[in-house]
């Protein structure tokens, strides 16, 4: 999203932030993390605000954006996740006339342990998501996993409605699909302007050939969010090994 054209000052918050970096391959090859890439980038925000609630992976990941960002504007928050809404109430600018900030957080927990009310909360403080719908999702740890033996998690990530239409499903593809669109209807009922992208997947922890990025806000149209999409459908986001 063009957020720079429309927002005096941009915020990036990413709230599974990790260790800063992660290894892929067999060869164990290290790559920075998003949170840290998005540091190296070249790209037109003004502060970063990292989200990591394991305490040794929070100490590295400060460690990590001594060394990879010095000079740039960024905060830790190890909170808990419900305690998170209060601490960005507290931290975050508050938008004046004349001065608009924008919020972009990444929703990434390479799980479904984030909780579709807490993003109506953040949502309510101004935040756009770019949530990649990833999770592990195999031969071992099939859609049965999470409808049979986790449905409490799945209906709190999906929110709303639909629980019992995804409990039907009968495949891995069937049931990505389905929670992705189940996501995206719940979000809109939330009153968020929507978009989805599909991008190419080679992962042993997920036995699809494409996986979802989506795009929700409520400051920025669906029309402006997927022009965007179209526009940067070449970039790939590189999470998995």
């Amino acid at each position: 999203m063009n957020a720079s054209a429309k927002a005096d000052e941009i915020i990036f918050v990413d709230a599974f932030s990790g260790s800063g970096l992660y290894s892929t391959g067999h060869q164990k090859a290290i790559f920075p993390s998003v949170a840290l890439a998005t540091l190296a980038g070249d790209l037109p925000m003004h502060r970063w605000i990292f989200c990591e609630r394991d305490p040794e992976q929070a100490y590295a990941l400060q460690a990590r954006v001594k060394k990879y960002g010095p000079e740039k504007n960024v905060s830790v928050f190890s909170d808990a996740l419900p305690e998170l809404t209060d601490r960005f109430r507290t931290s975050l600018p508050t938008p004046k006339r004349g001065h608009k900030v924008a919020v972009l957080c990444l929703v990434d927990p390479f799980s479904l342990d984030m909780p579709l009310g807490l993003m109506e909360k953040w949502s309510g403080l101004g935040f756009s998501f770019v949530v990649p719908f990833t999770f592990v999702l195999n031969d071992r740890l099939t859609y049965q996993h999470y409808t049979e033996d986790h449905p409490d998690t799945l209906r709190k990530h999906i929110g709303g409605t639909g629980f019992d239409s995804l409990s039907k499903v009968t495949s891995n593809m069937q049931f990505y699909k389905h929670l992705v669109r189940l996501y995206q209807n719940n979000m809109l009922v939330m009153g968020m302007n929507t978009a989805l992208s599909v991008h190419k997947l080679e992962s042993h922890l997920i036995n699809l050939p494409v996986f979802y990025m989506g795009f929700f806000s409520r400051q920025f149209s669906a029309q402006a969010i997927q022009r965007d999409v179209n526009v940067s459908e070449h970039l790939q986001f590189d999470l998995f090994g």
